[in-house]
């Protein structure tokens, strides 16, 4: 499984695709904080990171599909994926190989937006920050990158074509992150059903790990998500 993971990580960054992914999200994170006014949080008033992580689910939407999308697409592609089956690997290993691979990657993204903090801090007027708001936020955010990768996964391991598997990762992740939200809205459901209806998506657990409040039911419902979406992508592979 390690593997796995080692050799998915190692052609990611064999070229420089892998790099101007991270450079992007780092710098159109940079771009809206930093640099565009209506949006930068040298401006706001408030030693806060509350814009990067309303900013980050944007980025990451697309982001992590773009990462994710050759996974198995390739494989099916080019023919790899029945040597790849005779190998002493269970299904199970070779999926999440793969899927650690991305998280890895996405922590190297994720990781260099600890600046940030540093200088949020600095920039402060009284030296301190809500540092259990930043975790909880962190949290969120990666737990966010981990559900986006598994979809994002299932996605891939469904279609040959790797452009299909991008679009197709990109519309469930935003429709899983901001659709059932949108739909609780609509007047139909106004009352009881609304809320249950939020609760479905992500944005509504993740804008609640946000605020730093550490529930177990946030973090049950993003390993849930996860655990559906790679046992999904195992019966894939079953099937192929």
């Amino acid at each position: 499984m390690w593997s796995i993971c080692k050799k998915e990580i190692n052609q990611f960054f064999s070229s420089l695709t892998g790099y101007i992914a991270i450079v992007l999200f780092l710098l159109i994170n940079g771009i809206f904080l930093f640099v565009l006014k209506e949006s930068s949080i040298l401006d706001y008033g408030y030693a806060t990171l509350e814009k990067y992580f309303d900013l980050a689910p944007w980025v990451l939407l697309f982001l992590i599909p773009a990462i994710s999308m050759r996974s198995f697409s390739d494989e099916y592609k080019s023919g790899t994926l029945e040597i790849l089956l005779t190998k002493p690997l269970t299904k199970s290993q070779i999926v999440l190989g793969k899927y650690f691979s991305i998280l890895i990657i996405c922590l190297f993204v994720i990781v260099p937006t600890f600046l940030y903090v540093f200088t949020i801090k600095y920039l402060s007027t009284s030296g301190s920050i809500d540092t259990g708001g930043i975790i909880g936020s962190y949290m969120g955010l990666f737990l966010l990158s981990a559900s986006f990768a598994s979809i994002s996964i299932c996605c891939s391991g469904g279609s040959s074509n790797a452009v299909v598997a991008f679009l197709l990762s990109a519309f469930v992740c935003v429709l899983v992150y901001f659709g059932f939200n949108g739909i609780s809205k609509l007047p139909l459901f106004q009352g009881n059903a609304d809320y249950y209806l939020e609760k479905i998506g992500i944005d509504f657990h993740y804008k609640s790990m946000s605020r730093g409040m550490l529930d177990t039911r946030d973090v049950v419902y993003f390993l849930s998500v996860i655990y559906l979406c790679l046992f999904i992508t195992v019966k894939k592979l079953n099937k192929k």
